[in-house]
């Protein structure tokens, strides 16, 4: 392996005139090496590994690169008395590289794409609820939007893709976990970028009741906000028992009654907001506390 990295790394000049942008990030470089080196020995490859920036109706938002890797997901170690039984048992998991986004879906971007804002925490100043409800929430559209269900993600999933000529979706749960740990970066925190929670969530103890303007807790290793805490965050997959066995880009179940979301939100304690937590619900299901993340 080292022996074919250095070859490659040697050759670059020539690789670049000849190879280019392999990864996607929009620049050539040893980055684009790596990712041929890995197809070659059949590691890890792939994917949106770089982070990239959109404006959509002129609204801005980031998607940030998480190269792949082998992580363990489940009740690992430092999770302890805490862990779920649903979070059992611990598995390995392997994934192609993505981009995740690096805060919540704020209300100005679910606006911006919709064209209307359906959260409770609305911070347009006409909320679906009522002009005296909204006013207790001011006119910060950089609030998570909430009150969608898993099929409303879709749908704002599939007019956000046709005004960017993108691929947008919801993260795979495998996706979701790795990148709260940290990816390639895991410190391996308990919560997602600190074994202190109040460092990177908004949860029951300080949120004041209320959903708060995404990145403004601490990051985790990854640039990720909010991961922890906030609002819970549907994902993909359907809901399913763990089993013991290595998985390589896991999907989840075929078929289901119950769609995944993670994370914990400004209405759960700090038990919820761990990064192996597992929630779920109906695809159907809204509520003030569940929104979204994107990945590509």
């Amino acid at each position: 392996m080292l022996l074919v990295a250095l070859c490659a790394a040697m050759f670059f000049p020539v690789w670049s005139d000849v190879y280019g942008d392999v990864n996607g990030d929009g620049r050539v470089d040893v980055e684009d090496v790596n990712e041929v080196v890995n197809v070659i020995l059949g590691l890890p490859h792939g994917g949106q590994s770089g982070t990239q920036t959109f404006t959509v109706n002129g609204v801005s938002f980031t998607m940030v690169g998480v190269q792949g890797g082998t992580f363990t997901m489940g009740a690992t170690e430092e999770q302890g008395s805490d862990a779920y039984d649903s979070e059992k048992p611990a598995h390995q998991v392997t994934l192609s590289s993505y981009r995740i986004g690096a805060t919540e879906v704020t209300q100005a971007l679910w606006q911006a794409v919709m064209g209307s804002n359906p959260s409770y925490y609305n911070g347009t100043g006409n909320s679906a609820y009522g002009s005296n409800h909204s006013a207790d929430y001011g006119t910060n559209l950089q609030r998570p939007v909430e009150y969608v269900s898993w099929n409303d993600c879709q749908e704002f999933i599939t007019k956000l893709n046709q005004l960017t000529g993108q691929q947008f979706r919801l993260p795979t749960e495998a996706e979701w976990e790795y990148a709260a740990r940290g990816g390639n970066k895991s410190q391996g925190y308990k919560y997602a970028g600190s074994n202190t929670v109040g460092d990177v969530a908004w949860y029951t103890s300080n949120s004041s009741s209320t959903t708060q303007a995404v990145g403004t807790k601490q990051a985790n290793e990854l640039g990720l906000y909010d991961m922890s805490g906030n609002v819970l965050e549907w994902c993909q997959d359907w809901y399913g028992s763990y089993s013991s066995g290595a998985q390589t880009n896991p999907t989840g179940p075929t078929s289901g009654s119950y769609r995944v979301n993670r994370g914990g939100s400004w209405n759960r304690n700090a038990r919820d907001c761990r990064v192996s937590y597992r929630g779920c619900n109906t695809p159907t299901y809204r509520y003030r506390s569940i929104g979204l993340r994107l990945a590509q």
